[in-house]
């Protein structure tokens, strides 16, 4: 486990002792036969998912979002991730996918997170099993120069289903922008709302994402995770492509981030996680999860264009721009 040291008081990062972390993984699952849904329902699952997903129930999940390695070498926490063949690592998704394929509702949808040198692979993996619908480019605001090369700071997700059948809840995930210049008719406001804290307009969202940074050390819900994903990404995938009550799958958990978003939106959850630091963090995060529901930028179920809320101005004056 990671142990905790002194750090700046500002400093938000999940941390946990041993003895903690013991305590977290005892709530969490590892599968030795087939399981029921019952035993695996709103749980952590450790161990290998290739194994795991071979041993759930099938076609139980609404929403499958997967954050798989990249396709680059990646510590994580003591399991190196290497870089594969193009070949390889075709045949390293496409053996994942075919397992997860089982687990899904025919009504479901589908999320893969991958950068720009996976997303040739991912995307023709999934035209080949689903429908492809969307690819969604997301700008993550960090990344690393190149001498080079240009620096790399987007990454994809794609967007598919099983069928033609699937929900898209567009109402639940459209943007509140300030209205800078107002149009009217007859007086009256065309398309937009006049608030006593300002003007604003709801917007369908783009497949160009550039209003959520990746969680840093002031966030609360920053882990030491090397690849960790924002509560605010997954919130928008679980809002738009699921309703309350539906069960959101996630092979590759990391620390938690689809389980705790799922957790806040009145969804359910199964996550599979191989390295037990990561589901100990998860398990804090969810146990945090329920004292405070809030997801960053997402409030009063609005997500709120970056800085343009008074909550969201209050909490960028004490926290800094990037947390909302």
């Amino acid at each position: 486990m990671i142990l905790s040291k002194e750090r700046s008081p500002r400093n938000k990062t999940i941390d946990v002792s041993a003895a903690e972390g013991y305590r977290l993984l005892g709530r969490c699952v590892r599968l030795s036969r087939p399981a029921e849904m019952s035993e695996v329902l709103d749980r952590t699952i450790v161990g290998d998912t290739f194994e795991a997903m071979d041993m759930l129930p099938g076609g139980f999940a609404d929403l499958l979002i997967a954050d798989p390695p990249y396709n680059i070498r990646k510590d994580f926490h003591g399991v190196s991730f290497m870089t594969m063949t193009d070949d390889d690592y075709r045949a390293y998704s496409a053996s994942w996918m075919e397992r997860a394929a089982r687990l899904l509702k025919p009504t479901a949808s589908i999320y893969v997170c991958c950068d720009w040198r996976g997303s040739l692979i991912i995307g023709d993996l999934l035209a080949r099993r689903f429908k492809v619908r969307n690819r969604i480019s997301w700008q993550r605001e960090k990344g690393r120069g190149a001498r080079r090369n240009w620096k790399n700071g987007m990454e994809d997700i794609w967007f598919a289903t099983v069928s033609d059948k699937f929900a898209f809840n567009l109402r639940d995930v459209k943007i509140r922008r300030r209205v800078v210049a107002p149009y009217k008719a007859n007086g009256s406001p065309k398309g937009w709302e006049m608030t006593d804290s300002g003007n604003y307009r709801d917007t369908c969202p783009s497949n160009f994402w550039d209003d959520i940074s990746i969680p840093y050390w002031s966030m609360s819900e920053n882990t030491a995770h090397p690849a960790q994903k924002p509560e605010k990404l997954f919130a928008k995938l679980i809002l738009a492509s699921s309703n309350p009550g539906d069960v959101v799958f996630d092979p590759f958990l990391g620390s938690g981030t689809s389980s705790v978003a799922a957790y806040k939106l009145g969804r359910h959850y199964v996550g599979v996680e191989r390295n037990e630091t990561y589901c100990a963090w998860a398990e804090r995060r969810l146990e945090m999860a329920r004292d405070d529901k809030r997801i960053q930028g997402y409030i009063d179920g609005v997500f709120w264009e970056r800085n343009t809320s008074a909550q969201q101005k209050a909490a960028g004056g004490a926290r800094g721009r990037h947390d909302i």
